[in-house]
């Protein structure tokens, strides 16, 4: 069956966001591979590579699992400014990656989105081709890519959504799935609106899924784990990643509780379990229409991952569903239950049984609002793995029409810079100005196409009358 995952990770946000990715996808396998064998498992983010012969092989999975010689990341590394990239290869994870994964640049691309897609993306086409190339061969069953980035910057957003039409174009039937992290309404980088709504409309027609995070969010979960175990939060305003703002302790639990997300989404593909989802599911069953593809997630219980176990709250299990559906939980600032759901996945993990989802889902479906055209709209899933510290664990994907509050708020943003036509210049250096309204017009009917399905009721039923014998 399709296993193995390519995790691409673009921009400063995406590498941090990758880093802490690594670090508990890392101790999460170990958890649970006491022995250190190569297994399914680990072949699913990792190659086991035999250095000793030039070029490097790569080892196949033995029955069984095998002894492992070299654990290589199967991802694909880019940014535009060295600085991140540089700090990791001199960190734990150096050993993870090689040179070939890697690709980086010293200016950056100045927080402009055309400046990382159509300047630096043309530069780079095909040695981001190559890259891609080679972690495809790598995997004898690609199940999909899984690209992490930031909307608000230069790199993330434009060199991201550049990446993502290559693997559209290179790999078509191969899933790819986004995972951004949107610009808060008072981000520090003044050009963020434009940044996050070319890059949102790359989003709707070149990935399979999308699952958003949102600094505005990430913040007040950070805000109340620290206040719970005495940590510093984020200040606010500031991006998803070290150097902007906060200490380095507070921008680690931020880029971890997205890291878990990641790790929580693919437990599934890792571990056994009753009911197992792959990526596959996730698209089929929550994706209606391909353009709204776009997923609320939540976790719960809410916890920091390098002290999961200490700052996450006991938890019941009826609790831990309310939380799940709770705006608190939101990993972007929306109220799942203020809008209609399309379609919704939970994916247990841990000591959660199908029958305490289906007890809770009839608790609790009386107070969400569900498609007329989908009123069971649940997607169910368990992995017997739960994640390192806790008993149990819930991730809830809900396709649900109050993300079109979050577009909505971002073309208003784009629109109050648009309007007087600021710092467009720094942008037609490398684009065309009809591209700022595309991006505004496509961004403006996916608003539409999710208030339609808001609250929309069922058609009327048309009753044929009976006719009788007059006719004869």
């Amino acid at each position: 069956m399709p296993r193995e995952l390519v995790t691409v990770q673009v921009g400063q946000c995406g590498n941090q966001v990758g880093c802490r990715f690594w670090e508990l996808a890392l101790r999460e396998h170990a958890a649970y591979n006491p022995a250190g064998l190569y297994d399914d498992a680990l072949s699913s983010f990792f190659r086991n590579v035999d250095a000793r012969h030039e070029p490097p092989i790569n080892l196949p999975v033995a029955p069984g699992g095998g002894p492992i010689r070299t654990l290589k990341a199967r991802a694909v590394v880019v940014d535009m400014e060295e600085g991140v990239i540089q700090s990791m290869l001199k960190g734990p994870l150096a050993e993870l990656f090689d040179g070939q994964q890697l690709l980086y640049d010293v200016s950056g691309a100045g927080n402009n989105w055309a400046h990382g897609h159509h300047g630096y993306g043309a530069q780079y086409r095909e040695p981001l081709l190559e890259q891609l190339r080679a972690a495809a061969e790598a995997a004898d069953s690609l199940q999909g890519f899984l690209l992490l980035h930031s909307l608000g910057g230069g790199t993330g957003s434009g060199l991201g959504t550049y990446l993502l039409r290559l693997m559209q174009e290179e790999f078509p039937d191969v899933f790819r799935f986004s995972a951004p992290v949107f610009p808060s309404a008072d981000d520090d980088v003044v050009t963020s609106p434009y940044n996050a709504t070319l890059a949102a409309a790359q989003l709707v027609g070149a990935a399979s899924c999308v699952l958003p995070v949102e600094n505005a969010a990430l913040q007040g979960i950070a805000a109340r784990l620290a206040a719970r175990g005495g940590g510093a939060a984020p200040a606010p305003g500031a991006s998803a990643a070290p150097g902007r703002g906060g200490g380095a302790a507070s921008w680690d639990a931020v880029n971890g509780i997205a890291a878990s997300l990641l790790l929580h989404l693919t437990s599934s593909v890792r571990f056994e379990g009753s009911l197992n989802t792959d990526l596959n599911d996730i698209t089929m069953n929550l994706v209606p229409f391909p353009r709204m593809h776009f997923l609320l997630s939540s976790l719960a219980p809410l916890a920091a991952p390098r002290d999961l176990a200490a700052r996450a709250a006991p938890r019941g299990v009826d609790q831990l569903f309310s939380d799940a559906f709770s705006r608190e939980s939101q990993l972007l600032s929306a109220d799942p239950r203020a809008h209609t759901s399309l379609a919704t996945a939970l994916m247990l993990r841990g000591a959660l049984s199908l029958s305490d989802a289906n007890r809770n889902l009839a608790r609790l479906r009386p107070g969400l609002r569900m498609a007329h055209w989908n009123t069971e709209g649940f997607k169910l899933g368990h992995c017997a793995a739960p994640p390192v510290g806790l008993p149990y664990s819930l991730l809830c994907l809900s396709n649900n029409a109050g993300i079109g509050g979050t577009f909505a708020s971002l073309l208003a943003r784009f629109h109050k810079l648009h309007s007087r036509r600021l710092f467009q210049h720094h942008y037609t250096e490398y684009m065309d100005p009809g591209g700022f309204d595309e991006a505004a017009t496509c961004l403006a009917d996916l608003v539409d196409d999710y208030a339609a399905a808001d609250g929309a009721p069922p058609p009327p039923v048309t009753r044929l009358r009976p006719r009788g014998t007059g006719f004869l």
